[in-house]
């Protein structure tokens, strides 16, 4: 039976042309555990999603894999469960169609069922291209999330929203496809290098300057030692350190779904967690590399601020708050690409993104947050000066600590590992040694230079990793909405409903 309720009537319109009415709201559900050691044998969660299957197809990035393909291998072998691994590079250059399709290509070659649900493990960019893969691929196929990075756990786990990149614009071809579970880990947290705690901390900034003041409160008090402590998870933190970044973080996520779930197919355009995205999504990716996400959206976090600062609606002590809380966690707060030039031009993109209104989010004050519609192109270019004088105070005028994408966001730099085993499978593939059947690898270049390795391989063990550990790129959702805050949950379901009109 179909979940779909619906009503179909008919109409005569103003003209006497006759027709009809439909009206449907479909329920949507899906859960959330927070779990730490998704992957411990002792943890027979995960496994219980597959019992039925018998099977697994997991997606998931190369760097993950090296980190943690071991544990995974024995994780379903340890359940009696088959486990074929797809890897991919996906950083910002490669969250594309070429890479997407791979992803569909390993769907078809492992011959999933509709209601099998593919694995997704990774950070923010491997769960929005392979989750709009599973919205693509016949229409409708279930999938699981376990994210990996903060960006990942934070916000990209808590939309519904998959998508790659098209042209110089961020999630230009998406959609919107519930994972049926997430799983929650923060362990996966020791091994993401401190520029991705950091990258991963401006979202949590992002949802409590304009939702909620006592995590602000809390980030505030613990930045520095929650970023070098990898929130709490890092050995040697304090107990008093891993109990607030529990509390942040699952606050932080209730928050979000509280905001998020009410609008989760985005009818209503003012998003409270659309702080941050309002220039941010060109921005972005207007440098040659291109910024990580989470610098990208504090640029954008920063000047929204100096713009409600110049309208009163946040006090002088507020901004230089806000601020000094960017600069102390290595944030970059401006950019010499971000200019009048590129303001005009991610204007006119979000304004249609926006229904022809700007719907800027900004704090006012901290803790609250107002919606901006009619900022003049004038008033923007004067907060911007405003800005970039106040961004001299500042160490490096204003721009932030390893703020450009690198190989730990993958997709750029392959590590010397993986370069090695692309080489020696592509000459076998050559020769034809390796028939696609067995082990079933396919070394496609997926459309970008890294010249990434793509496929489906039986898990055969972690390969170590040549330099900095990683969890993969985090996603990047220009999301929002509205406040308040509850307590931490675990296993949570949440229920939706979706109007549909015809």
């Amino acid at each position: 039976m179909s979940d779909l309720k619906a009503t179909v009537n008919k109409t005569t319109s103003n003209t006497g042309h006759t027709g009809f009415h439909v009206e449907g709201y479909e329920k949507i559900e899906y859960d959330f555990t927070f779990i730490d050691g998704v992957f411990n044998t002792e943890n027979p969660n995960l496994a219980d999603c597959y019992r039925k299957w018998k099977r697994c197809l997991a997606v998931t990035d190369q760097n993950i894999y090296n980190v943690y393909g071991q544990q995974m291998e024995r994780y379903f072998e340890h359940y009696g469960l088959e486990l074929k691994v797809h890897k991919t590079k996906i950083g910002e250059k490669a969250k594309t169609i070429p890479t997407f399709l791979e992803i569909v290509d390993s769907m078809t070659e492992f011959g999933i069922y509709r209601k099998e649900p593919v694995l997704v493990v990774g950070g923010g960019l491997v769960t929005d291209v392979a989750g709009f893969a599973c919205a693509a691929y016949r229409r409708n196929t279930n999938f699981i999330r376990i994210p990996t990075t903060v960006i990942g756990l934070i916000d990209a786990s808590v939309s519904i929203k998959v998508a790659v990149n098209y042209g110089n614009y961020k999630n230009r071809l998406g959609a919107y496809h519930a994972p049926i579970h997430t799983f929650l880990d923060f362990t996966f947290l020791r091994t993401l290098p401190t520029a991705q705690i950091r990258n991963g901390f401006a979202e949590l900034i992002k949802i409590s300057t304009c939702s909620h003041l006592d995590t602000f409160n809390l980030l505030d008090k613990y930045c520095e030692q929650l970023i070098e402590q990898s929130f709490g998870r890092a050995d040697g933190s304090s107990r008093e350190l891993i109990e607030a970044a529990d509390k942040i973080n699952r606050e932080g996520i209730h928050e979000m779904l509280k905001l998020e779930t009410p609008n989760l197919h985005e009818i209503g355009l003012d998003r409270v967690i659309a702080y941050g995205h309002t220039w941010s999504p060109l921005h972005e990716l207007a440098p040659e590399t291109p910024l990580r996400h989470g610098h990208a959206i504090s640029i954008d976090m920063a000047y929204s601020a100096t713009l409600a600062n110049s309208r009163g609606l946040i006090t002088d002590a507020e901004h230089r708050r806000l601020l000094n809380l960017f600069s102390r966690a290595g944030l970059s707060m401006d950019h010499h690409l971000f200019n009048e030039e590129i303001l005009a031009k991610a204007t006119a993109a979000i304004l249609k993104t926006r229904d022809g209104l700007l719907r800027a989010a900004v704090p006012n004050p901290i803790g609250q947050c107002t919606f901006l519609n009619d900022v003049s192109a004038v008033e923007m270019n004067a907060a911007l000066k405003r800005h970039k004088e106040l961004m001299r105070e500042y160490p490096r005028n204003g721009e932030g600590l390893d703020a450009y994408v690198d190989a730990s966001d993958t997709g750029y730099t392959e590590n010397a590992k993986a370069e090695e085993e692309r080489i020696v499978e592509a000459a076998a593939k050559k020769v034809g040694k390796l028939n696609g059947v067995n082990r079933h690898v396919n070394g496609h270049t997926n459309g970008n230079t890294s010249g990434s390795l793509n496929g489906s391989a039986k898990v055969n063990g972690a390969v170590k990793t040549n330099g900095t550990l990683s969890n993969g790129m985090s996603g990047n959702h220009d999301d929002s909405r509205s406040k308040t805050l509850g307590n931490g949950m675990n296993g949570t379901k949440v229920n939706g409903t979706a109007k549909v009109q015809a």
